[in-house]
């Protein structure tokens, strides 16, 4: 008989890059084009916005992945502090240890003398693993990378940038605003959709909610420059 292979994909498996990619794509196509919608409004130097939108991007990028790296590093070192301290109570007293292990088996349906055996079969294969995922939530799925967070941090961002400054570059200053908004938006749409297919949601809330923000910072900027261009 063929032998019936299942193979199945979860969402969870992308978190750990999928909330900085996210994050970084929707911040390096909204912060660079909020910011060139505020030059263009205030002066309507092309020059003057091109170079605003390519500081934007290039110091954004680093900006994410340097706070993200950061957040991020401190979260692994709290994970590896946790860590120490259950392999030093493994070495100190492996009994009471192997008995709170049965005990969470036990509140997730085993019996008692089913989980104290599964206990002590994983705990004699790799006890600080058996403790970590089960006593402490720790997988090597969940568990903190900074690096992985901060490059994926950047690259979305600059990714992200890349619509807005396209747009600042090919676009004449007086009609710049009347290109750019439209060009967000839909950008912004459509990582929205990105963003909730890679998470298994329904892509129209996470589209309503990106577009409406989107809008709202472009519509905050544009006004903020024409009032600072108009007092200078």
């Amino acid at each position: 008989m063929a032998r019936h292979r299942h193979h199945e994909t979860h969402t969870v498996l992308r978190l750990g890059w999928l909330r900085a990619s996210v994050l970084g794509a929707n911040d390096g196509l909204l912060s660079t084009a909020s910011l060139i919608a505020g030059v263009v409004s205030a002066s309507p130097n092309h020059a003057a916005v091109i170079i605003a939108a390519l500081s934007a991007v290039l110091a954004g990028a680093l900006s994410m992945a340097a706070g993200e790296f950061v957040s991020v590093s401190s979260q692994s070192d709290a994970e590896q502090a946790d860590l120490r301290r259950e392999a030093e109570e493994l070495r100190e007293d492996p009994k009471s240890e192997r008995a709170e292990l049965a005990a969470i088996y036990v509140s997730r349906g085993l019996d008692a003398a089913l989980a104290d055996e599964v206990a002590g079969q994983l705990m004699a294969k790799d006890a600080l693993k058996a403790h970590a995922r089960d006593e402490l939530g720790l997988t090597d799925v969940t568990r903190a990378k900074p690096l992985q967070a901060a490059l994926a941090s950047a690259g979305s961002f600059v990714a992200g940038g890349l619509a807005p400054l396209a747009v600042a570059v090919l676009t004449p200053a007086p009609h710049l605003i009347y290109v750019l908004a439209p060009v967000v938006l839909l950008a912004l749409g459509a990582l929205g959709v990105v963003g909730a297919k890679a998470g298994g949601a329904a892509a129209g809330p996470a589209v309503a909610r990106v577009v409406f923000w989107g809008a709202a910072a472009l519509g905050v900027s544009t006004g903020v420059g024409r009032l600072v261009g108009v007092v200078v």
